[in-house]
């Protein structure tokens, strides 16, 4: 092996920030006449998430859409709550890590299926918590947000473009994620994985993957 480290392409929600999907689930369903709540949980969503999550629509657009397609009485701030509810916190150990990662020489890179809100309220936090101006951006090489990008995951495009921003072989890269479907379609583009499911934490499972990647990558 030749001394160069792979390059790292996390995950976002339940990778570097803790998420509960279900908060989000339940506080929508108070805010609901029926009693009814959103189609969203980690495996899929309604076309809704998915135009938010590509740019398709606008904050307040969404929230229009949540009113009409669920039968919801809220005002935004109660909308918004209730989307952000899932949001859990980023340990600072996390953190840390990746920028000992970085300290070692390896490049990163962020590839996360979000939103403008939750980018909004997750960036307030960590200059909140960690005094980091430009939130989560300010800790990695690059971030790719499906929101901004236009492409969300699983689809192959997304992969593709951050690997072509990057610079970066998927030979020579690790892709860390808490959602199967992704690892699926990272694994066919030829990038390695760590799928980070529960129990596993970054913290715990990155250093042994590290160590095992294949030192053919770089041969």
């Amino acid at each position: 092996m030749s001394g160069k480290k792979p390059n790292l392409l996390f995950d976002f929600g339940g990778v570097i920030i803790n998420i509960d999907y279900q908060l989000t689930v339940d506080a929508m369903r108070t805010l609901s006449r029926a009693g009814s709540t959103i189609e969203f949980n980690q495996q899929s969503q309604s076309e809704l998430f998915d135009h938010l999550e590509t740019g398709r629509l606008t904050p307040d657009e969404f929230r229009t859409g949540l009113r009409q397609h669920y039968n919801l009485e809220a005002t935004d701030a109660q909308l918004d709550a209730a989307w952000n509810a899932m949001l859990l916190d980023v340990p600072a150990e996390r953190l840390a890590f990746i920028a000992e990662l970085r300290a070692q020489g390896h490049q990163t890179a962020l590839l996360s299926n979000t939103n403008q809100i939750h980018i909004e309220e997750i960036n307030r936090r960590l200059r909140t918590q960690y005094g980091l101006q430009h939130g989560i951006a300010d800790c990695l090489d690059r971030v790719f947000y499906s929101q901004q990008v236009g492409l969300r995951k699983p689809g192959d495009e997304i992969f593709a473009h951050a690997l072509r921003e990057m610079n970066w072989e998927a030979a020579e890269t690790l892709f860390i994620e808490d959602s199967f479907q992704h690892i699926e379609t990272a694994r066919r583009l030829g990038l390695h994985t760590l799928f980070l499911a529960p129990p596993l934490t970054l913290t715990a499972a990155l250093p042994a993957a590290i160590r095992a990647f294949p030192p053919a990558s770089f041969s």
